[in-house]
This record gives structure tokens, C-alpha cells and sequence, in this order.
């Protein structure tokens, strides 16, 4: 490959292909999370004959534990996902095949029927495995060396995921209340295939990104099959170290999709004192969870350019502290659960009391200030420290600890069935500012292990490879 195939366009100071896989990503995390907004809510739903608003009338155990079960293998699929893109078609392919399963798999959810609902969530687990790991390192492959601009471009992406989140739970979330489950379903669908239209038009400003490099024509094919030095087997074992972190994060923000979905349903007092237009004075619950999502898109900016101020400075700003720290932020949001929880009345199994709204957008903001210093900063340390060779598939495992972490959220949700919400959200806030200090007190070490990862803005590990990708 030349390096005049790499001469891209760019806009606004980043390259076209960015906003290509921007908004590619934005309407697959539309889908994505405005089917997970009213998941748990359809299966809890009651049994009603001839209503569309009909559930499964499963328990909230039941529930939360499907949840976290179908969320795991959401993301655990990656890894295969990742693995086939790096050994035979290359990561522009398997995202191409991902997004046509997505749209398969979230059409089908339209169907009302049993069958088409499990065959809907086989197809999207597939799909997101091929799609999410791939599109992630394609962000990586769009800067040269030595182009400090990656972070911020993760940052940018990362608001597009989000701004897709926001959408999907909020536009998804209200037409499933208003009209049914399946349209709000049907709806996600939509957002799919829009995405995957984009992708396709937009593959004219991907170019050089994402090839298979075991191809002939591949200009690193024989340099493909060196075997790992000592630096990049110890950069292997940091990543693999940290994942342990999204593992921690995951499992106490995915409460959101569960937990805190069914606390927000069932417990949350949602009415208003005025009416809004569609959909009235009552806040459907699957809306709350488009709340992260929008401090995601409007604190996004003000993160990145807090940590990169921070960095110039000359502050401890490694993505190792930055995702510990997040993990502290983000319990803290617990507390504010815990406080909601004291607030509820219960008369045997009946809520007699519900806790305020503001409790619910707190807990969402500390969440959502630790997300930010964690997640989009995962992302792009995976495309720092990975080994050229093994790109897609450490994203994939990436995603995969992230799917771990949504198992976890699903048992420790069930645990609110027998220890109480309350003593689970404030277990949950201490848990996490304990795991988060002691990562900051083995820091050091930890860094070594990085071998200056960080202190070089390589895209794949150029140095430790031995060689430069490209032509750069």
C-alpha cells in the first residue's frame, strides 16, 4: 500500500472515515440500546391477550438474569468476531457481515412471536460480535504515527455511540409505550439499516483501513508471522490486567439496563406536573436510560479536553489511572441510589410510596463523569499496546470482559430480590472506590509493564512491531 492511498480527506481537523464509522456506529448503538431500553421491561411485562403491550410475565429474577446472560454473549462474541477479521477477511468485511446480521436480527424482533424473538437476539448477538470489536480498531487504523489526535477522535466516536444510545432509548422507548413492544422493536430495526447504508456509501473514505493483512497483497503479511517480542507479550498482560477493570466498571453501570430499569419502572415516581407532547405527564420508564446518553454527548468535549489539558501539565493522566478513577466516579453515583431507595414505602409487595426523579438523573451523571474516563480511553489504549497482528481480537476481548461485566450486573441485580436495593447500591458504590484505589496504589508497576506505550502516539504498536505500517 502506498502512503498516497493514506492521504485522506479530513474535516474539522479529523479524517472523513472518522464521521464514516461516527455515524455507522450511532445507528447501530441506536438499534442496540433502544431494543435493550424495553427489553427487560417486555419480559416483565404481564401476560395480556390482544395487547400490545403484552409481555412475558417473567419475575424479576427471571428477568434480570436473562439479562445479563443475553448481554454477556452480546459482547463475548467479539472475540471470535475479532479473531476471524485478523486470521481470514480483514475488519472492513467483518463489519460489513455484522451490520447485515444486525439488521436481519433486530428486523425479526418486529415479528410478534416467540420465535422470533429468540431467533432476533441469536442473530443480533452474532452480529454485534463481528460488528462492535471491528469498527473500534478501524477508528485506530485512520491515524499515522505519531498523530496525537487518536484520543480525541475515540472521544468523537464514542459521542456518536451515544448519541445513538440517546436516540434509541428515548424515540424507541416512548413508541413502545405509545404503540407497542414489537414497533418500538421494529423501529430499532430501522435505525439499523439506516446504518448499514452509510457504511456502505461511505466506504470510498475507509480506504487502506481495515484490509486483511494476510492477503497477498498485504505489505505486512510475512511480518505477520514473527512471533511476539518480550515487550508486547508483557503489553499483552497489561491489557489483559486491565480488563479486569471493565469487568468492575460493567458490572455496576450495567445496572442501568437492569436493575435500575426495573427500580425505575416500579418504584420511581415518573409523573409531571404537565403533560409533553406524544407522550404525555407520565415519563415512560425505558426514557431514563437515554439520560446517560445525553450527558455522554454534552459532557463528552469537556472531559477530553480536561484530560488533555491535564496531561500538558504534566499530571499523572495514564489510561490506567483515568479508567481506575472512572470506576471510583462512578460508584459514587450508587450512593445516590441509596438514597432513592430509603425513600420507597413498601405495604407487603405493594409500593406505596415511590422516590423522586432527581435521585435517578444524579446517579446517571456520576455514572456517565466515569464512563468518560474510562471507556473511550479503554478503546484507544487497546489500539496503543495491541500487537499489529492481533488488533481485532484483544478489542474483542475487550468487548468480551465488557460482556463478563453485563453478567455480573444481571447477579448482583438478582441479589436486590433478597439483600434489599439498598444495601446492593451502597455495596456496589464502596466495592467500586475500593477496587478503584487499590488499581492507583499498584500504578506503578502496572506502567512498567507498558513499556511507553503511552509515551509515543504510535497507532498499533509501530516500534514493537519493528516496523512502520504503510510506509508512514
Amino acid at each position: 500500500m502506498s502512503s498516497k492511498s493514506l492521504e485522506r480527506k479530513e474535516l474539522w481537523g479529523h479524517p472523513m472515515g472518522l464521521y464514516v464509522l461516527f455515524f455507522v456506529e450511532m445507528w447501530e448503538r441506536f438499534s442496540y440500546y433502544g431494543m435493550r431500553a424495553i427489553l427487560t421491561l417486555f419480559l416483565a411485562a404481564p401476560i395480556l391477550l390482544d395487547n400490545p403491550q403484552s409481555g412475558y410475565g417473567w419475575s424479576n429474577a427471571e428477568t434480570l438474569s436473562f439479562y445479563g446472560t443475553y448481554t454477556m454473549f452480546v459482547y463475548l462474541t467479539s472475540i471470535p468476531g475479532g479473531w476471524i477479521a485478523d486470521k481470514f477477511i480483514g475488519q472492513k468485511k467483518a463489519v460489513m457481515l455484522g451490520g447485515i446480521l444486525l439488521c436481519l436480527g433486530h428486523g425479526i424482533l418486529a415479528v410478534d412471536a416467540q420465535w422470533a424473538f429468540f431467533t432476533g437476539l441469536i442473530l443480533i448477538v452474532i452480529g454485534v460480535g463481528f460488528l462492535k470489536p471491528n469498527i473500534s480498531t478501524m477508528v485506530g487504523g485512520l491515524y499515522k504515527s505519531g498523530d496525537d489526535r487518536r484520543d480525541k477522535g475515540f472521544y468523537i466516536f464514542y459521542i456518536g455511540i451515544n448519541l445513538g444510545a440517546f436516540l434509541g432509548a428515548l424515540i424507541v422507548g416512548a413508541v413502545a409505550a405509545k404503540f407497542g413492544w414489537h414497533y418500538g422493536f421494529g423501529l430499532a430495526g430501522i435505525g439499523m439499516a439506516l446504518g448499514q447504508v452509510m457504511y456502505m456509501m461511505g466506504l470510498k473514505h475507509l480506504e487502506g483501513v481495515g484490509e486483511f493483512l494476510g492477503s497477498k497483497e498485504s505489505p505486512n503479511k510475512e511480518l505477520m508471522k514473527k512471533p511476539l517480542t518480550q515487550v508486547e507479550k508483557d503489553r499483552m498482560l497489561v491489557m489483559f490486567l486491565s480488563f479486569l477493570i471493565i469487568v468492575v466498571f460493567w458490572g455496576a453501570f450495567e445496572q442501568a439496563g437492569g436493575l435500575m430499569s426495573l427500580y425505575t419502572d416500579q418504584k420511581t415516581d415518573r409523573i409531571l406536573s404537565f403533560s409533553l407532547p406524544f407522550i404525555g405527564n407520565e415519563i415512560p420508564a425505558a426514557v431514563f436510560q437515554s439520560i446517560n446518553a445525553f450527558f455522554i454527548i454534552t459532557l463528552g468535549t469537556l472531559v477530553a479536553n480536561f484530560w488533555y489539558k491535564w496531561g500538558k501539565k504534566g499530571k499523572e493522566s495514564s489510561s490506567l489511572f483515568k479508567m481506575a478513577l472512572g470506576v471510583i466516579i462512578m460508584g459514587f453515583g450508587f450512593l445516590f441510589m441509596s438514597k432513592a431507595s430509603t425513600e420507597v414505602i413498601m405495604n407487603g409487595n405493594e409500593v406505596v410510596e415511590k422516590s423522586a426523579m432527581i435521585w435517578l438523573v444524579l446517579a446517571y451523571l456520576f455514572h456517565t463523569i466515569g464512563e468518560l474516563c474510562a471507556s473511550p480511553v479503554a478503546l484507544s489504549f487497546i489500539t496503543k499496546l495491541a500487537p499489529l497482528k492481533y488488533a481485532s481480537f484483544m478489542m474483542g476481548a475487550y468487548f468480551a470482559a465488557t460482556g463478563l461485566g453485563n453478567k455480573v450486573a444481571g447477579f448482583v441485580g438478582e441479589l436486590s430480590e433478597g439483600a434489599g436495593e439498598f444495601q446492593v447500591f451502597t455495596g456496589i458504590a464502596i466495592f467500586c472506590t475500593i477496587f478503584g484505589l487499590l488499581i492507583i496504589a499498584i500504578l506503578k508497576p502496572l506502567k512498567r509493564l507498558t513499556h511507553g506505550a503511552e509515551d509515543f502516539k504510535g497507532t498499533f504498536n509501530e516500534e514493537a512491531e519493528g516496523f512502520e505500517i504503510a510506509d508512514q
